[in-house]
């Protein structure tokens, strides 16, 4: 039998092969866990990318960081008048020009911030909020109608339906473009307008102009997302806040231009 003509290797040979045997396949164990643990982090790292990628889809509704210095745009800004939407002193020390999109979700998380402001610096006249448009029609295809919405409001109702009219529409809208504008007539008839006269305006069109002009102003005055900001002191020196900031970050920026005498 062919069996029978093999060799035998010596025992000592065999000693040696299970030494080294035995020394390998730690060593295999420990050189997989190496490339395993390589492997996770590499793909966390790409997860971790792909999220701030997912992130960057939406810089046109928000970033970050308040810009405290001024900037050379920033100053862009069209002064503000009566003919503005101000809730508070149009007097007031310090002016908050809130730039905002109906649809946004980051600017529906931003209204009670500036609610609350208000309620801090608002009722002994330092701060005034006014509300202009930034319509972001390139995923908020409906928030330009929504924002003539409110003026036909303001047209209707005054200064307090104008108001009374944003805070129910971000009250309602689940944001993203998905508030039915079959709605926008019941927001009139919540806040108390009649929706005969509503509706006629809001079909007319007549405010899409306004919309427009609000929205250049904002691009202009350096807003690239939404909510964008722009807190005007006592000088007349400007800060821009952008996105939907915490309530302290935008308490220390106010506080900081209330003491630009």
């Amino acid at each position: 039998m062919e069996n029978q003509n093999i060799e035998r290797e010596p025992s000592s040979m065999k000693n040696s092969q299970n030494k080294n045997n035995n020394f390998m396949i730690p060593l295999a164990i420990i050189i997989g866990g190496v490339i395993i643990a390589v492997s996770v982090i590499y793909s966390s790292g790409n997860s971790a990318s792909n999220l701030r990628t997912a992130g960057v889809a939406n810089i046109k509704e928000s970033n970050t960081e308040p810009q405290r210095a001024e900037s050379a745009t920033i100053n862009n800004i069209r002064p503000v008048t009566d003919k503005d939407h101000i809730l508070g002193n149009p007097n007031a020390q310090v002016m908050v020009v809130e730039f905002s999109d109906l649809e946004c979700p980051f600017c529906k998380s931003f209204h009670p911030t500036m609610q609350q402001l208000i309620d801090e610096y608002g009722k002994d006249g330092r701060v005034a909020w006014v509300y202009r448009h930034f319509p972001l029609d390139s995923i908020h295809s409906k928030a330009r109608k929504e924002a003539e919405a409110t003026e036909c409001a303001g047209e209707l109702g005054g200064n307090t339906k104008f108001w009374a009219y944003v805070d129910r529409l971000f009250e309602v809208t689940p944001s993203n473009n998905n508030l039915d504008l079959g709605e926008l007539p019941n927001i009139a008839e919540f806040v108390g307008l009649d929706r005969t006269r509503f509706a006629q305006c809001l079909d007319s069109g007549k405010y899409a102009q306004h919309v427009a002009d609000d929205l250049a102003d904002a691009t202009s005055s350096g807003g690239n997302g939404t909510p964008y900001s722009v807190v005007i002191a006592p000088n007349g020196k400007k800060f821009a806040i952008s996105g939907a900031q915490p309530y302290a970050s935008v308490k220390s920026v106010i506080d900081i231009a209330l003491q630009e005498k």
